[in-house]
């Protein structure tokens, strides 16, 4: 059985964040968003890894969303997990299709796209039994959104390693203590052929750029260019919380106010 080259680091960050929040455990059956990007592709390859040597037993299945777009295709994708006998399914949707009346040119996509294909695949995981859905989010994205709604919403939320969906499963991301560039070193070690933003449908309309991220992404780089520990501090800072000192009374647990 072919399998993929993982860094013991990577091995150890992937166990010990599944352990520290419970994310996966026996008897669990876990459907993967495979978008068939760097993130994914480590994801699907990671929980392959913990299925042959956890204590425990559990299923897991790669799904890639199918917009409807023409000319779309995936056969790389079915046949790199068919090689590395990861399960693996094609969902066909006809997200392209409503998105024509949906989505005005000049727009931003990123939010849309990202709503319908989630949604596609909560429907999968439904229909299937499914009660755990894994996400390829690391810790770069959960960084990059934490300051995104303080600097563009005024609030202060980042990305929860687990959350339980309205519709009774529990969403999960495994990669949420990894950072972006041993998954891009992962991809690159393997020689994986990975798919990137080509295969979204807004690259066929006119439609603006994510530029929040992109500039909060940069912001960022330059951050950790001038202090090299930068996203361990703030990984840190995401553990210690000191509600006490916010400006929101219901947070406080003092008794001297």
């Amino acid at each position: 059985m072919k399998k993929a080259k993982i860094s013991k680091k990577l091995l150890r960050q992937f166990g010990r964040t599944n352990a520290t929040f419970r994310l996966i455990g026996e008897g669990d059956k876990v459907l993967v968003g495979l978008s068939g990007g760097k993130d994914s592709l480590a994801l699907v390859h990671l929980l392959k890894n913990m299925q042959q040597h956890a204590p425990f037993k559990f299923e897991f299945e790669a799904c890639t969303i199918k917009y409807g777009m023409p000319d779309e295709n995936y056969e790389i994708l079915s046949k790199h997990c068919k090689q590395y006998t990861i399960p693996h399914r094609v969902y066909e949707t006809n997200i392209y299709e409503v998105s024509q009346d949906a989505i005005r040119e000049n727009s931003s996509y990123c939010s849309y796209f990202s709503r319908m294909r989630r949604g596609a695949l909560y429907s999968y995981a439904q229909e299937n039994g499914f009660n755990k859905i894994a996400l390829g989010h690391h810790l770069d994205d959960t960084v990059e959104s934490f300051f995104m709604n303080m600097f563009y919403n005024g609030t202060m939320r980042a990305m929860a390693p687990i959350y339980k969906a309205q519709r009774g499963f529990h969403i999960i991301r495994p990669l949420i203590e990894v950072r972006e560039r041993q998954l891009r070193a992962f991809a690159q070690e393997n020689r994986f052929e990975t798919i990137g933003d080509e295969s979204c449908p807004a690259m066929l309309k006119k439609v603006k750029l994510p530029y929040a991220r992109a500039k909060t992404k940069e912001w960022l780089a330059q951050m950790e260019s001038q202090r090299e520990n930068i996203f361990k501090m703030i990984k840190a800072s995401f553990k210690h919380i000191d509600d006490d000192t916010f400006l929101d009374p219901s947070r406080w647990n003092r008794d001297d106010v």
